[in-house]
């Protein structure tokens, strides 16, 4: 299949990675950009776990306060200091910071829950789901349904990102990490709202 370069330089303008990586994305996907997209994604997916064992030793911590009323710092990792300077990265994190203060998660991701908190969580799922009297492979799905919602509610990585719900949070944090090729790390934040406790 022919890719035009009109269509190459529409969806880099729409992603901002490296030409050649565009061009082979719309030729795997047989031209379809919400296909390449999917594939550039997965892409930067993989190269976050080949880059898993570097180390990060730079990176930036960001405040925001939004009206006087909510305060957040966030703290992201990478592997250089060229990287740490790097407007992209830098808008990222600011990103960060936006996103906690309008959705207050929890946790970065689903990994830093606990093992009793999610133990917990599953057996009210198993309940509702037994209250109902669902099918034993009808509440299975039902569970990792509500499990996910769940996840997407206050882990930081799974939630919609608030500008355009179509992408999570993690899907940001891949195509940038696809772009760039270093691995970024989310490492910890912490949000104050007035009077919260």
């Amino acid at each position: 299949m022919s890719i035009t370069a009109k269509e190459i330089a529409e969806l880099r303008a729409k992603i901002g990675l490296p030409m050649m990586e565009v061009k082979s994305a719309l030729i795997e996907a047989k031209g379809s950009e919400e296909e390449a997209i999917k594939i550039l994604r997965s892409r930067g997916l993989s190269k976050i776990g080949k880059r898993s064992e570097k180390e990060t030793k730079s990176g930036l911590i960001e405040a925001y306060v939004h009206d006087g009323k909510i305060g957040v710092l966030v703290e992201v990792l990478v592997e250089s200091d060229f990287v740490a300077k790097n407007a992209d990265f830098k808008n990222f994190v600011h990103e960060l910071t936006l996103q906690i203060a309008a959705t207050n998660p929890k946790y970065i991701s689903s990994n830093d829950i606990s093992a009793e908190e999610l133990a917990r969580i599953k057996e009210e799922l198993v309940g509702e789901a037994k209250d109902l009297g669902k099918p034993s492979d009808i509440a299975e799905k039902m569970i990792e349904g509500k499990l996910n919602k769940y996840y997407a509610e206050v882990c930081l990585l799974s939630q919609p990102y608030i500008k355009d719900e179509d992408k999570t949070v993690g899907d940001l944090l891949a195509d940038l990490v696809a772009k760039i090729g270093e691995k970024i790390v989310v490492s910890r934040f912490v949000r104050y709202e007035l009077g919260a406790k």
